[in-house]
C-alpha cells in the first residue's frame, strides 16, 4: 500500500503547560487514517489529510494560536503517518493492528467512513489504544456498548438530522410531503431514519414509503432522479456525500430536479457547495456537520482566522469541512496530552491522558466542543443548517437563512440512546 510519510523533527519541551521543566517523551507517533483513494478520497480524504498537516506542523513548531501555542503534545514532537482508508474494513482492521503491534504507533485520530469505525472500534478497545474518530457519525459506536479507548470528536448522525428537521420545520411549516435518497449502508441508513423519526415529532408531513437506496459510489442517478421528480415529493432529503453528491448535483442541475422540488442536502456544505461555488444551484437546505466548511465563513475567532489562511496559503482555497473535523480531532489530542501532562507533572500515560480527555470541552477552531455523551467520549456542539445562495457583489457562494441549534437540543441526553430519545419526543425543545 502506498502511504503519505511526513515526518517533522523538533525539539521537545513542555512550554506553556508547566512552570516545571518535566522529563519529555521525544516523539509520539500519530497515524491518521482516511479514503487517500478512491471516489472519497478528493472531497473527503485529501481535505482531511491537508487539515491534519497544517495542525501538526503548527503544534510541532508551536506556532498554533492561543490555547495551543506550546510545542509539542505534553512537549513530544508529532511523527505523522497517513493511511489509506480505502479497501474495506477487514483490510482496515489488519492495517489497526499492524500500526499498534508492529510499528509501535501511540494515537489513532481519524477515519471517514461509519462502517470503518464501527469495524475498528473494539480493535482499539483491544489493543487499549487511544483512538479518535474525527469523521464517521452513524450513534451506534458507544451505543452498541461504552468504550475506554475510543473517543469521537465528531457529532452523533443523530444531531445532524434533528437539526435539518427542525430547520425544515422552520422554514417549511405547511411542509406535506418529503422523500429520500441515501447511500444504502449505515451512514445513509442512519441519517434517513433519524430524519424520519424526528419530523414525525415535529411536523404533519408524511414521508415516502419508498425512499431511494443507491449504492456507495454509485455514480449514475438517472432512474433516481426520474423517480425523485415522479413521486412529486415537496422536498428530497439526502445524506449523500464524496463523489456520490457531486455526481447527483451535476445530474440532477441538468434534469432540473433543484427547480422542481426543494432539496436538502445534509453534507451539501461540507464540501459540494465550496466546490461547485457559483455554480451550485440556489435555495438548497445544506448542512456541514457543524460549524464548519461553507458554514465556516465569516466565523471570526483566532484560530478560524489562522487555520483559513494557512490553508488559503497552502492550497488555493477555503478549507471544507473535513479538514476543520480532522483538525478537531487533533486540537483535542493535544489539549488532553497537555492537561495531563500538567497534572501529573511529567509525560503522561495514555490512561491519564484518557483520563484528561473524557468530559472536557475544547476550542475547535470555529466552536467549543463537550465531549458529554458516553462517559465524557462523544462530543457535542451547536449545528447550522440554512440556503444556497450567491452574493452579487463577489459572486461567491454563501448561506442564507442561516440557522443555528444549541447542541443541548439536537442531541440525546447523555446516556440514552439516539432511537430511544427520537421515540420519547426530542425533549428539551429548542429555544
Amino acid at each position: 500500500m502506498k502511504q503519505n510519510i511526513r515526518t517533522v523533527m523538533l525539539a521537545a519541551g513542555l512550554a506553556a503547560i508547566s512552570p516545571v521543566v518535566v522529563q519529555a517523551q521525544e516523539t509520539l507517533r500519530i497515524a491518521v487514517p482516511g479514503f487517500l483513494t478512491g471516489g472519497a478520497a478528493a472531497s473527503m480524504g485529501v481535505p482531511a489529510q491537508n487539515g491534519a498537516e497544517i495542525i501538526v506542523d503548527a503544534i510541532n513548531s508551536g506556532t498554533l494560536p492561543a490555547p495551543y501555542n506550546s510545542k509539542g503534545l505534553a512537549g513530544a514532537k508529532i511523527e505523522v503517518e497517513f493511511i489509506d482508508e480505502a479497501g474495506g474494513n477487514n483490510k482496515q482492521v489488519s492495517e489497526f493492528r499492524n500500526l499498534v503491534q508492529k510499528r509501535g504507533f501511540n494515537v489513532v485520530v481519524g477515519y471517514v467512513s461509519s462502517g470503518t469505525c464501527q469495524a475498528i472500534a473494539p480493535v482499539a478497545e483491544e489493543l487499549k489504544i487511544l483512538t479518535v474518530f474525527t469523521i464517521c457519525g452513524t450513534p451506534r459506536i458507544f451505543e452498541e456498548g461504552l468504550k475506554k479507548y475510543v473517543f469521537r470528536t465528531q457529532m452523533l448522525a443523530t444531531a445532524e438530522a434533528v437539526a435539518a428537521a427542525r430547520y425544515v420545520h422552520e422554514v417549511l411549516p405547511n411542509l406535506k410531503s418529503y422523500t429520500g435518497i441515501n447511500q444504502n449502508y449505515a451512514w445513509g441508513q442512519d441519517s434517513w431514519n433519524d430524519f424520519v423519526a424526528a419530523m414525525s415529532k415535529l411536523s404533519s408531513a408524511k414521508a415516502a414509503d419508498t425512499p431511494l437506496w443507491p449504492k456507495l459510489s454509485q455514480g449514475q442517478y438517472a432512474s433516481e432522479i426520474s423517480a425523485l421528480q415522479l413521486s412529486n415529493s415537496e422536498l428530497i432529503h439526502s445524506s449523500l456525500w464524496g463523489s456520490d453528491i457531486d455526481s447527483f448535483i451535476n445530474q440532477g442541475k441538468g434534469r432540473g430536479i433543484f427547480a422542481s422540488s426543494k432539496v436538502l442536502l445534509t453534507m451539501g456544505g461540507s464540501e459540494a457547495a465550496l466546490q461547485f461555488g457559483d455554480k451550485m444551484p440556489k435555495n438548497v437546505i445544506v448542512g456541514s456537520r457543524g460549524p464548519y466548511g461553507l458554514m465556516a465563513k465569516g466565523i471570526e475567532t483566532p484560530l478560524n482566522r489562522w487555520f483559513t489562511a494557512e490553508f488559503k496559503k497552502r492550497y488555493g482555497k477555503l478549507p471544507p469541512s473535513p479538514a476543520y473535523q480532522t483538525a478537531a480531532g487533533l486540537l483535542a489530542v493535544k489539549q488532553a496530552y497537555d492537561t495531563a501532562a500538567k497534572k501529573a507533572g511529567r509525560f503522561p500515560s495514555t490512561d491519564e491522558v484518557i483520563t484528561a480527555f473524557e468530559g472536557m470541552t475544547f476550542d475547535a477552531i470555529t466552536t467549543p466542543i463537550t465531549m458529554a455523551l458516553s462517559n465524557g467520549h462523544q462530543a457535542i456542539y451547536d449545528m447550522s443548517y440554512g440556503e444556497t445562495d450567491i452574493d452579487p457583489a463577489s459572486s461567491e457562494i454563501i448561506v442564507k437563512n442561516l440557522k443555528t441549534y444549541a447542541a443541548s437540543c439536537i442531541n440525546p441526553p447523555d446516556k440514552i440512546s439516539s432511537e430511544e430519545w427520537l421515540r420519547s419526543g426530542l425533549s428539551p425543545k429548542c429555544p
